[in-house]
């Protein structure tokens, strides 16, 4: 019997990869991910897969992060009944990222309601924290390099993708085939992550290409941070970062207790981390030595780089602060969360600072930002950008062009088909032409929807 994938996400966009691999009367999902962005691309989390959540088998997860796990509530809620396997480390954040995310689809779903701005009444969140702590209970850890069965007959094993704690590379063995899926792949020169490891063999390859058509800049992160907040506290002002709660929060503590150690900024200088899940996500780093590159005493640094804000009315209190003060919230694109209530507070005044930590999705407050607009809209009013807007070059976690192609480069034998997903039409489309050019390799960007054979 052949095996084929279907594209059901991560195809022709950065967002909500969903993969489907189905052979023998047999499905398994390779990601969960929601989709972001773009209000048509949101959408389509509203819309039923194209197969029936019960009639799939199995699910394996590369790794936590919410475009490639969000969706696992409403597919269990749906009827998904099978397991989910994924290392130890995406098991420890699904377990903060999940709830986190439902209750913050409730919270903004309740303020909708009472400021009566939705266009839908009521709103209704996409799915609760009751849904996301239901699926939970789905999750199997599995090692990294230890071959397992997610269905009978069929071998799947992780291999460290650098990226995020517990992210992984994904070798799929079935029908004959040897399947790689990369994940999304971190840099070998990352401030907090191991590279990652070398891939295996395969017959098709699945290649993340976020950063597919641009290379990072040779500075790095302290050399682009430390100026900015020293500008910020030489003003007075009020730096809202929104970041991703997991691996850009932790990278960008981690330099803020350099740059303080090194006495390049105050040792004064307020820091709050404003988000519960990120505040967990820091802890998990001492629960994890090997899936990153830190000490022990640099993961105690980090965790006391900042003050930690959990409740909601420490949240609220940092508004009757005055700067300087350095305030860390999620979300990392600014599509949701806390940080929407201090950009909505501080982004309107010169003396302040907005500074953006990662990648950008197009649609998102965060790229409008970054696009150079003066006004964007946050809880259905206009709210002026008049703060400067800082945006970190080197603080992304994904391998940019050049290091994508070295990691094929690093394969054993040139594959049968490369799939190029994970990344705006651009971004992909720039990264198929490098493989087809500089590997001699079989390579296209599928679109949405699409189904392939292996």
């Amino acid at each position: 019997m052949s095996v084929n994938i279907t594209f059901l996400g991560g195809a022709d966009t950065v967002t909500g990869s969903r993969f489907l691999v189905r052979h023998d009367g047999h499905s398994l999902l390779v990601d969960c991910g929601l989709f972001q962005g773009y209000k048509p691309l949101r959408l389509r989390n509203w819309r039923p897969l194209p197969v029936v959540p019960g009639q799939i088998h199995a699910v394996i997860l590369t790794h936590a992060h919410l475009d490639h796990s969000g969706y696992l509530p409403v597919l269990v809620r749906e009827g998904f009944h099978g397991r989910v396997h994924t290392t130890a480390g995406t098991r420890d954040l699904c377990g903060i990222l999940l709830p986190d995310s439902g209750h913050i689809q409730e919270e903004d779903a309740a303020f909708a309601n009472r400021h009566g701005f939705s266009k839908h009444t009521p709103a209704l969140p996409l799915y609760t924290r009751r849904d996301a702590m239901d699926c939970l209970g789905r999750i199997h850890a599995e090692p990294f390099g230890q071959t397992f069965q997610p269905i009978r007959g069929w071998r799947a094993t992780f291999s460290p993708a650098g990226h995020i704690l517990g992210a992984a590379s994904l070798l799929l063995e079935v029908g004959g085939h040897r399947i790689l899926f990369s994940g999304d792949l971190g840099r070998p020169d990352d401030l907090l992550m191991n590279p990652p490891a070398d891939p295996p063999a395969a017959d098709t390859v699945l290649i993340e290409s976020t950063y597919g058509d641009r290379q990072h800049p040779h500075d790095d992160l302290l050399a682009e941070l430390g100026p900015a907040l020293q500008r910020l506290a030489a003003r007075g002002g009020v730096a809202v970062v929104p970041v991703f709660a997991v691996g850009r929060a932790q990278a960008l503590l981690h330099a803020i207790a350099q740059l303080k150690a090194l006495g390049v900024i105050p040792r004064a200088l307020p820091v709050f981390l404003d988000s519960p899940m990120a505040v967990h996500t820091t802890r998990l780093f001492s629960e994890h030595p090997d899936d990153h590159r830190l000490s022990a005493r640099a993961v105690q640094a980090m965790a006391h780089a900042a003050t930690m804000i959990e409740t909601p009315e420490q949240s609220k209190a940092l508004a009757k602060r005055h700067g300087p003060m350095v305030i860390l919230a999620a979300s990392g694109m600014a599509t949701g969360g806390r940080v929407l209530h201090h950009l909505a507070l501080y982004a309107g005044d010169r003396r302040n600072m907005v500074i953006l930590t990662g990648y950008q999705s197009p649609g998102t407050r965060g790229a409008r930002i970054a696009d150079g607009e003066k006004t964007v809209r946050i809880h259905g009013k206009a709210v002026e950008v008049a703060a400067e807007v800082v945006q970190l070059q080197s603080a992304s976690a994904h391998a940019d062009a050049n290091q994508l192609l070295d990691w094929l480069r690093k394969m054993p034998g040139a594959p049968d088909q490369v799939y190029v997903v994970h990344g705006d039409l651009a971004a992909s489309d720039a990264l198929r032409q490098r493989i087809e050019h500089e590997l001699a390799w079989r390579a296209m960007v599928p679109e949405h929807g699409a189904t392939w054979p292996v």
